[in-house]
């Protein structure tokens, strides 16, 4: 453990370091805030940005420095492609053909082939198979992909918020078709604004049929009223349980939200001639102002004009400007990076930067990048499971594709973090107590001894038994090894061969935190 840092010193460092980040980000510095790091701390803040330090990512932040390094991440292309034969193996997946309302719309005449009456039983099960297969597929490949993302993007810090927004605006892929909606959730809703705008992002996720969907919204209209969209608005996207919102805020909310829809179907809806202009449709979304309640509202204690679809954006506007918003969403934030008690000056001061900036996610991310604490020992985070198998492969296998990822997904389901499996719309936790139990690390060992092995269900070609060495650890352990506790180091020494060193590190404390 480093000597711990006065508070005073602390504080000032995180404020010198925030002042700079917000004037480089205006233009007022040459370049990015100098912040100096040995190799240590280079490798906990790596480990912090991403999904597990690499090498050539090591080798960045030494070249060009944490300051310059961070900018490029904030600065990165959602749209920017991956190494090429990973881009093509994303670019050949159905969920990247065609566009999502006629991928839906297939899918869907299954289904409903599934319920002609007219239509024997044995093509009425054809149909539903079809259907359920066409879900499956959709599932998986959206699984894939994500996973190729985590691995091998350079723009790490997107890819762990992706997985961060995607887990604070949960969806469930059981819930009806959700399965065929979770590749463009991710890709339209939530990766654009993982680094831009949290009030966009608040816009574009009301917005989607997956969350539509899945709290039921498309259910929700002036004569039967449906709160569960409303309420994990405020509950758990905004102001947080203990945000200061009443029930009735619940239900004014739920009432803005009337008429927020899906219409899956490619022919027009009807609608009547007045009703007309207020009329909204974008791919699956549908605002129906037929279904829409157009009386005013009392929300937060504002009068909101009842007057259609724009509602919700002034509903929206008014709940990213809240403290409390800001409060809640930059303590998990800050939770997510740093651990279950982080620093309250660090998120005093994210909390500041969203409030100030309307929820500018690149403002209120520059205090915690920069802060001290990033980088420092003093606070590890328990890695969850998804943290520690993505870390594993990335330290161990950086240079290896990965060749199939169901063995992968396979693991986190075991470990209790399937992707999308998280079924109430909470997320899942972050804290430790939720993944260190015995269980878990009995399942981590069994895992562990898998990779170290050398992890040949994930990187031999499916349907084939060609040969999968273990690659040359020699510059892993050179880097790792000064950094690990001396009873980790002690018994390292002792192991007789790669695989065994390798199952070692990835079963020791060390290796659990970040």
């Amino acid at each position: 453990m480093s000597a711990p840092t006065s508070a005073l010193s602390r504080r000032s460092l995180l404020l010198g370091a925030t002042a700079s980040a917000a004037l480089a980000a205006c233009g007022g510095l040459p370049s990015a805030p100098d912040i100096p790091m040995d190799a240590s701390q280079r490798l906990r803040a790596a480990n912090r940005i991403g999904w597990g330090a690499t090498q050539s990512q090591l080798d960045e932040i030494e070249r060009v420095g944490w300051g310059r390094y961070v900018e490029r991440q904030i600065k990165a292309d959602p749209k920017a492609t991956m190494p090429a034969p990973v881009q093509a193996r994303i670019d050949a997946m159905g969920i990247s053909q065609g566009n999502l309302p006629s991928r839906v719309w297939a899918a869907e005449s299954f289904r409903r082939n599934g319920d002609n009456k007219v239509a024997t039983e044995e093509e009425r099960i054809a149909a539903r198979k079809a259907y359920q297969d066409a879900q499956g597929l959709a599932a998986r490949e959206t699984g894939e992909r994500q996973l190729l993302r985590e691995l091998y993007a350079e723009q790490q810090l997107l890819e762990q918020l992706s997985w961060f927004w995607f887990n604070h605006f949960n969806v469930h892929q059981g819930k009806r078709d959700i399965r065929l909606l979770l590749a463009d959730y991710q890709d339209r809703a939530l990766r654009p604004h993982a680094l831009g705008s949290f009030r966009t992002m608040l816009g574009a996720v009301a917005r989607h049929p997956a969350m539509l969907r899945y709290l039921d919204n498309d259910q929700n209209a002036v004569r039967a009223l449906n709160e569960n969209y409303a309420r994990e608005l405020l509950e758990l996207h905004t102001l947080g349980v203990d945000g200061g919102y009443t029930q009735r805020d619940v239900q004014e909310l739920a009432r803005v939200l009337t008429g927020f829809g899906v219409r899956v179907d490619p022919e027009p809806a009807k609608i009547a001639p007045r009703f007309e202009a207020l009329y909204k449709r974008d791919g699956l979304f549908e605002f129906h102002p037929a279904r829409h309640d157009f009386g005013d509202k009392q929300l937060l204690g504002r009068t909101i004009k009842g007057r259609g679809a724009d509602e919700l954006d002034e509903v929206l506007d008014l709940l990213v400007a809240q403290p409390a918003t800001a409060r809640f969403v930059c303590g998990k934030l800050a939770v997510f990076f740093l651990g279950e008690q982080p620093p309250r000056d660090v998120v005093d001061a994210m909390a500041a930067a969203f409030l100030r900036t309307k929820g500018d996610l690149p403002a209120t991310l520059r205090p915690m990048l920069y802060a001290p604490q990033f980088a420092s020992a003093e606070a590890p985070r328990f890695k969850d499971p998804h943290v520690y198998l993505l870390s594993s492969l990335r330290a161990g296998f950086e240079q290896r594709e990965l060749q199939n990822a169901q063995p992968l997904q396979n693991w986190l389901r075991r470990l209790g973090q399937g992707l999308y499996d998280k079924q109430t719309p909470d997320g899942y936790p972050l804290t430790a107590d939720a993944w260190n139990s015995p269980g878990q690390m009995t399942l981590r060992f069994e895992v562990a001894r898998q990779i170290g092995g050398g992890a040949v269900a994930l990187y031999r070609p499916e349907g084939t038994n060609t040969p999968v060495p273990l690659p040359d650890l020699k510059p892993l352990r050179t880097r790792v090894e000064p950094t690990l506790a001396p009873a980790t180091r002690t018994a390292l020494a002792q192991t007789t061969t790669p695989q065994q060193w390798l199952t070692l590190w990835l079963s020791s404390p060390d290796f659990m935190y970040r």
